[in-house]
């Protein structure tokens, strides 16, 4: 597996050569690149709250949906408080308008259902996108360090095995842009909550810098595909992208980096029709 980088009318983002092969959904993981927004938002700000001007929020949200393909009049969003609840997503989660209030808190959603563009957001944590294109079914997952820690993503791959009778070796999985190790340092209370939760298998993920001491570079995204062949997903079938979101600012937003004063960016998959 691998990515490709698109441009469609100047919106950039990219695209998991493994869901583009087996066909049958529109997806995508944004770049800050190819919307209307000014100042610390410019340019595809996808974060409904974020005080950025409305109607560019509106627009920039009509240019991504037509770049990947999906119907921005179809849109399930998450409220996302780094968390483990997975939302099975229906046609009533579907807002009038994008902007509007989102009654539910999760950091997943889930769906069988042609048509509906599950949505996440990701300003350094880890976006996956899930497709299982025998039993047509799809995830989103926003996987930071807690969510990490809590098994999101093998979750997310579970509930579509209880609910669509997904097997883990169909699933295809995209790890998207996210802060990398190159610039994910923490205390040992990560590390510590990692191994607590997960066990002494992801120490390896999290190495010992020798300056400053007591810190850790963490990777998270090779816990995330550990995780998720753990979770009976083949090797072959997960691939990572390897932006680091906090190394290119001229491609995304860091929240490391640049604290609130950003954008957010969307990752967004659907079933076509």
């Amino acid at each position: 597996m691998s990515f490709t980088k698109q441009n469609q009318n100047g919106v950039v983002f990219h695209t998991a050569d493994a869901f583009t092969a087996a066909g049958g959904v529109a997806h995508g993981f944004a770049t800050r690149l190819g919307g209307v927004s000014t100042g610390p938002y410019a340019q595809l700000n996808l974060g409904i709250t974020r005080p950025d001007e409305r109607d560019a929020v509106r627009e920039n949200y009509r240019r991504f949906c037509a770049a990947i393909g999906a119907d921005v009049n179809r849109l399930v969003m998450t409220h996302q408080v780094h968390e483990d609840e997975i939302r099975v997503a229906s046609a009533a989660d579907i807002l009038p308008d994008l902007l509007d209030p989102i009654e539910y808190r999760v950091d997943g959603l889930v769906t069988d259902e042609p048509g509906l563009c599950l949505t996440i957001y990701y300003a350094d944590c880890i976006p996956v996108l899930l497709y299982d294109p025998v039993r047509r079914a799809i995830a989103a997952v926003h996987s930071g360090w807690r969510g990490t820690s809590l098994g999101i993503a093998p979750k997310a791959v579970r509930k579509m095995a209880a609910l669509y009778g997904s097997r883990p070796e169909d699933v295809l999985a995209a790890i998207g842009p996210g802060i990398g190790p190159c610039c994910f340092e923490t205390h040992d209370d990560v590390p510590s909550a990692l191994e607590d939760r997960l066990g002494p298998e992801v120490r390896p993920f999290c190495r010992p810098l020798d300056r400053p001491a007591g810190k850790f570079s963490v990777d998270l995204k090779g816990i995330i595909a550990w995780e998720l062949r753990q979770a009976g997903l083949p090797a072959e079938h997960i691939d990572t992208l390897p932006l680091c979101t906090a190394c290119h600012p001229e491609l995304y937003w860091s929240h490391r980096k640049m604290g609130d004063q950003r954008g957010n960016h969307g990752a967004m998959i659907m079933l076509k029709p």
